[in-house]
């Protein structure tokens, strides 16, 4: 243990929150964070909704949660949280890491963002940096974060032609289900290709599942 550890260890430790709907997960953090002499779990949920009632509850110091929450996602459970206590710190704790996924969270006031692959002392030394106040997320996060909002914003109508392009449409088919012709469909395209960056409809949709804009 490091000397910061010991003098942290010396005072209240850090009061944690669990919230994801996988029992195994919360129970290996639960497990890794119980070890911890500076730390503790006052508590676990498995649904948004419980989150923001055991955040409500408890009043931990940190809240370890997922993205992708059943009865309410991570960060509409954010946004609720924080509405209760604006000075709540939270870190996300998830599997996806999209720059549309990092760019959610960071908007909705998490303080730190970490993928479910990170090494344990990467988690704990995240849990005592927001725990002081700083944030945590990894460089890599960070620049995927960073490409995402460096390309052009999508129109809604470009996202609906997009969307349908990765579900295998045609052109045709597009222009049928949004009610435009097929030149307007290939005028959308080549929009959505430049502000994307490719070249062709491949591309498109590797790019485009990458930053979470669809899901296929």
């Amino acid at each position: 243990m490091t000397k910061t550890q010991r003098n942290d260890a010396s005072k209240c430790p850090i009061r944690v929150a669990l919230a994801d709907d996988h029992v195994t997960v919360r129970e290996g953090l639960a497990a890794i964070i119980g070890r911890q002499p500076d730390m503790t779990v006052v508590g676990e949920a498995a649904t948004g909704r419980e989150a923001v009632d055991l955040w409500r509850k408890h009043r931990p110091d940190v809240m370890l949660l997922d993205l992708r929450m059943p009865v309410l996602d991570g960060v509409l459970a954010m946004d609720e949280i924080r509405r209760i206590d604006a000075s709540a710190r939270i870190i996300v704790l998830t599997t996806f890491d999209t720059d549309s996924d990092i760019s959610r969270a960071i908007g909705a006031g998490a303080r730190g963002y970490l993928l479910k692959d990170a090494q344990r002392d990467e988690l704990l030394e995240c849990i005592r940096k927001v725990h002081a106040g700083e944030t945590c997320i990894p460089p890599g996060l960070v620049a995927k974060l960073a490409a995402g909002m460096s390309s052009e914003t999508l129109t809604g109508r470009e996202l609906a032609v997009l969307k349908l392009l990765a579900h295998g449409k045609s052109n045709k088919e597009i222009g049928a289900a949004l009610y435009i012709t097929e030149t307007t469909v290939k005028s959308h395209l080549r929009s959505v290709f430049a502000k994307l960056n490719v070249l062709n409809r491949t591309e498109a949709i590797s790019v485009a599942c990458r930053r979470g804009l669809v899901q296929l």
